[in-house]
């Protein structure tokens, strides 16, 4: 047995080893021109995991939202929205904050197309230069692709259908142009997302939802780089839109009577951000200055019509203007055997107001926030250090309008004027490369979502649900804690603990024949999450240890399984919970003529605590199947898959807020068979021939145009 795990760490060493090796002469050769990219599609680094979408077919062949499901050790529910690992997530963008409601987030995700997505880091650790706001953990969804000295086009697109109850039909399609010359890079990436889906939901024995949706999502994002002398101006202007539209068919007990309704909603997002950064280089390379300006404008629009009453029944509308200003600066310093200091400041200020069909600007919500960090790095032997410190200052002020006997009522939310230290330490003992022990801490705060905030808080009403924001909402505080073990960048064992005060959480109770969904400020909560992640090669089972260890082979051709397990405990005071095991395995098969089998299995154990919740079935229990084929000199990659062939994306839980205990329910169409193709589109200009092996070397990649890439 021993020799045999030590076989499946050796070939796991192997498989990057190898990756890590120079091609052969003329491998790679492309008339004239040479040029070698090479990707893994994980990697984990000190603060980050790292996923690469652009050439994984199971994650890029649908939704943003169902390639980000797929990731393992990610959790998504409407319970407690996303989670890594047992840490909330914070969403970015090509390294910028996305400044977008809970609420919206999951429509957001769905209408943009995963092929649109180069990868996606998750900063499990965000250091100081991140802003302390990135609560447990930061998701960044990376959309840039730097521009060369050529013209290069791909094209992604997909077509898939689900069949729960009947056809449906979606289909995505994007384009992404980018190339420079001598004085300028530019980018250009548009697409759009069309998606029908269905889904069947109940509330104890009182009611019963079928609901019919159409979604629809476009995006354009634009990018310029210029030169000057050794500096760069970069400008961005990214735009998106999601028109969606749902029929819901309801049923079921009302204060003692019986009710049907029909209904018909219609919501409206629109997000429009620009972007200014100036990146001042030195004559030495590791000393930097960059300053950026960024506006974020938000707008939402829904109404819910009720068919039989044919009335209006719910409009809720808001609008939120986000500006924002940061500076960061690093250089190498003398410190142990080598060193390096970051410093920067940061002034962000946001409005969001809100109206309903009943009151107009029921919410005025106002924050302000300035920020400066100092962060150091060093190295002494073997050992690899990080101590920061972020100061913030807070104002958060406004107003809120409810109806009370009769009466318009207005109160001030409670105020938030606050200034805090949020300090960052890590540690780590490197044994040999790419294999290391590591211990962080931080500390962060997470403020309320404004859709949490939101009195409209509400996509949909009937007779016997009310759904409400809580506008004196507090922060969140928390505490992170980790310890990590890493080989081989997948290979990995870790241990977090997230303590958290005054976390936000979702109640529901009953009361008679109302159901009630709020939100509230538990005083104290903690997360325990124990992870661990094993790649392994089947030859471990067929061949000698001698032949495996002499690295003779090429991880895209090999077949192998990818083993992730989690447990998470949700500790909350006054309440005795039980914790969970998560489970997701990957497994790549080598078949015939180059055909590349993924198939990947997630599945969360039930009768946990999870939050104030405990799901009575399996959240997840889903299988994917992706076939793949490289044609045309691997410019063209066809895939057919199949996503949930057995339907178990099913969720149930039973609410331990209050007696008695509410059972909720919710069935997704989220079987679906579809086809995909990514074409690189030759142009006059030589191609740039790509080698994404499974696991390879680290980018060593010059950001030469296109977006701004993320903090490293």
């Amino acid at each position: 047995m021993k020799k045999q795990l030590l076989s499946i760490l050796l070939a796991a060493a192997g498989m990057v080893a190898h990756a890590q090796q120079t091609p052969k002469a003329g491998e790679k050769e492309i008339s004239e021109v040479t040029i070698t990219k090479r990707k893994k599609a994980v990697e984990q680094k000190a603060d980050r995991t790292i996923f690469d979408f652009s050439e994984q077919p199971q994650l890029n062949t649908g939704s943003a939202l169902e390639g980000i499901k797929q990731l393992p050790g990610m959790v998504i529910t409407d319970i407690a929205g996303m989670m890594y690992q047992g840490k909330p997530l914070a969403v970015y963008m090509d390294g910028r904050p996305l400044n977008i409601s809970s609420n919206e987030l999951n429509s957001f995700l769905e209408g943009m197309p995963a092929n649109s997505i180069e990868r996606i880091e998750v900063i499990t650790q965000p250091g100081a230069e991140f802003p302390a706001t990135s609560g447990g953990a930061i998701l960044n969804i990376i959309t840039s692709k730097n521009a060369r000295n050529y013209l290069s086009a791909t094209y992604s697109g997909n077509y898939s259908f689900s069949n729960y109850d009947k056809f449906r039909s979606r289909t995505n399609n994007s384009i992404n142009l980018n190339a420079r010359n001598k004085w300028f890079g530019w980018q250009f990436s548009g697409g759009q997302n069309y998606r029908e889906g269905f889904q069947d939901a109940n509330i104890d024995d009182l009611t019963f939802t079928n609901t019919d949706r159409i979604s629809r999502g476009y995006f354009a994002k634009g990018a310029v780089t210029v030169d000057i002398a050794n500096d760069r101006l970069l400008l961005n202007y990214d735009l998106y839109r999601n028109n969606n539209h749902s029929y819901t068919q309801s049923e079921g007990l009302a204060f003692g009577t019986h009710y049907n309704t029909e209904d018909l909603g219609h919501n409206l997002n629109n997000r429009d951000e620009a972007v200014l950064t100036y990146q001042k280089r030195f004559s030495d390379p590791a000393k930097k200055l960059d300053m950026k300006a960024a506006f974020t404008h938000s707008t939402s629009d829904f109404s819910q019509e009720n068919l039989l009453l044919g009335a209006n029944v719910l409009r809720n509308d808001s609008d939120m203007k986000v500006s924002r200003f940061n500076i960061d600066y690093s250089q190498p310093i003398k410190l142990l055997d080598e060193g390096k200091i970051s410093f920067g400041g940061l002034y962000e200020r946001q409005g969001f107001e809100t109206s309903s069909k009943q009151i107009a600007n029921n919410l005025d919500y106002n924050r302000q926030t300035a920020a400066t960090y100092l962060e150091l790095q060093a190295k002494l032997d073997k050992f690899d250090f990080i101590l920061g410190t972020r100061a913030e200052d807070y104002d958060i002020y406004g107003t809120t309008k409810y109806f009370k006997d009769g009466a318009v009522k207005q109160e001030e939310l409670i105020p938030f004027n606050k200034f805090k230290f949020f300090p960052n330490a890590t540690v780590q003992y490197n044994f040999m490369r790419q294999v290391y022990f590591a211990l962080n801490y931080n500390k962060k705060i997470s403020l309320p979502s404004i859709s949490a905030l939101n009195p409209n808080n509400n996509t949909y009403t009937n007779p016997n649900s009310t759904m409400v924001g809580n506008p004196d909402l507090q922060p969140t505080i928390f505490d992170n804690y980790e310890a990590k073990l890493s080989l081989f960048d997948y290979a990995f064992i870790g241990y977090n603990v997230n303590v958290a005060k005054n976390q936000v959480a979702q109640i529901v109770t009953r009361e008679g024949d109302v159901i009630s969904n709020r939100q509230m400020n538990i005083a104290e909560m903690k997360i325990h999450n124990f992870n661990v992640g094993l790649p392994i090669p089947f030859m471990v089972f067929t061949k000698p240890l001698k032949e495996i260890m002499n690295f003779n082979f090429n991880p895209d051709k090999i077949n192998f399984v990818y083993l992730y397990a989690g447990y998470q405990k949700h500790s909350i005071p006054d309440l005795d919970t039980k914790g969970f095991w998560l489970f997701n395995i990957m497994s790549q098969i080598i078949l015939p003529a180059d055909i590349r089998l993924t198939a990947n299995y997630f599945y969360l154990q039930p009768k946990g605590n999870f939050y104030y919740f405990i799901p009575e079935k399996p959240i997840g229990n889903t299988v994917n199947l992706t076939l793949a084929k490289k044609f045309m000199k691997d410019r063209l990659t066809v895939s057919a898959f199949a996503n949930d062939i057995f339907n178990g994306q099913n969720m149930a839980f039973r609410s331990v807020a209050s007696t008695p205990n509410v059972y909720l329910s919710n069935n997704f169409d989220s079987r679906n068979f579809g086809i995909s193709v990514n074409y690189k589109i030759p142009t006059r200009n030589k191609l740039a021939k790509e080698d994404p092996n499974l696991l390879n070397q680290q980018k060593q990649e010059n950001n030469t145009g296109g977006l701004p890439q993320t903090p490293q």
